[in-house]
């Protein structure tokens, strides 16, 4: 099947939710009314970007035409347009070529994210400090919400462990590629002979679940209120508002303790236990049906080693794209954009390949 008749399909598509969302009653059901927009945005991006690609290969073609004129001004000034319509047209066709492709059914989810020190002690934790600021600042640069749901801070400083929530547009799309275990190499602040260490630090990206998602039966869960701990002084410390959920069928365990309120941990706490168990239930088919493909990109799990943070060099190195930048001064202030950005265009191209486009 040709590009221009899986356009034309998804023109079709995007005609019938047109009518859907005109329907007094769309948003009844939200979310499906949610579902239905973020797909009707999707294909109108499409049917823009198929619109300037089409604009682009007239345009060629006259250019083309003109470069033949018998007035050689006229020629020249075609000739010199050629190369740059050429260009836009094979950039344009490569997005059509992704967005045709199937969407993710999370990429448009919020995710939960989970960060802990890995080896290297303090240090770890100092990493896994900067880390979650370094997400938090890129977070904020491309207008994402955070919300912090549960830490655990070391002794020295850092995190041993922090879990927050990431809302906003295409947040999973975005963030999906950060799962997996991060390394630093710099000199600690504390090593008084300048030698370099390496320390590591693990990062779980999963989507957000919709009770829907999964079904989790009161008679699994086993929950214990506490008193929270944080900061000295804080209003979190003067009531019992902490809550750790056990899902007796699996063992997880889910802590949330950042809000006052005992309700919204819990639920807080529910939400993050429904992902976790999402993710593992999505993690189980992939292996059952596509233990075969090999993608560049990797499965995002935490056992790997996906990229090294090398200070002295100010380096930055992404080991799935072999992509080294040194900028990582900019990358730890947040400066991801390059980074998922390539991530992203290799994960589409395996898709074609896969694909057979």
């Amino acid at each position: 099947m040709n590009i221009e008749t899986l356009v034309a399909q998804r023109a079709t598509r995007l005609s019938e939710l047109e009518s859907e969302v005109s329907d007094p009653r769309f948003f009844e059901d939200s979310g499906r009314a949610r579902t239905a927009l973020r797909e009707r945005s999707r294909l109108q991006q499409l049917a823009v970007d198929w619109a300037a690609l089409e604009k682009a290969r007239a345009d060629l073609a006259d250019n083309q035409a003109l470069a033949k004129d018998d007035d050689p001004a006229m020629a020249e000034l075609a000739q010199a347009e050629i190369p740059g319509l050429e260009q836009e047209i094979a950039r344009l066709e490569q997005v059509v070529q992704y967005a045709l492709l199937p969407p993710d059914p999370n990429e448009d989810r919020d995710a939960i994210m989970e960060i802990r020190a890995g080896t290297g002690g303090n240090e770890a934790a100092l990493f896994a400090a900067d880390l979650y600021r370094m997400y938090l600042r890129y977070a904020d640069s491309i207008g994402l919400k955070v919300e912090t749901l549960d830490s655990s801070e070391a002794d020295l400083g850092g995190f041993r462990e922090v879990v927050f929530k990431v809302t906003g547009d295409e947040v999973f799309r975005r963030l999906r590629y950060e799962s997996g275990v991060h390394r630093v190499q710099r000199v600690p602040a504390t090593e008084a002979q300048g030698r370099i260490h390496t320390s590591t630090a693990t990062v779980a990206v999963l989507p957000e679940a919709e009770e829907v998602d999964v079904v989790i039966k009161p008679e699994e869960l086993r929950i214990e209120v506490c008193r929270a701990g944080g900061p000295g002084g804080q209003g979190v410390n003067t009531t019992d508002s902490a809550v750790q959920i056990l899902h007796i069928p699996t063992g997880l365990i889910v802590r949330c303790q950042d809000g006052r309120s005992q309700q919204k941990n819990k639920e807080k706490a529910l939400g993050v236990l429904r992902s976790r168990l999402l993710e593992a239930r999505q993690r189980e088919e992939a292996e059952k049906y596509s233990a075969h493909r090999k993608s560049l990109i990797g499965s995002g799990g935490r056992e790997e080693k996906i990229r090294t943070y090398n200070f002295p060099q100010n380096r930055v190195t992404d080991h799935r794209i072999s992509l080294t930048l040194h900028n990582l001064d900019r990358v730890i202030e947040g400066e991801l954009g390059p980074i998922i950005e390539a991530l992203q265009k290799s994960d589409m191209d395996e898709r074609l390949k896969e694909a057979g486009a």
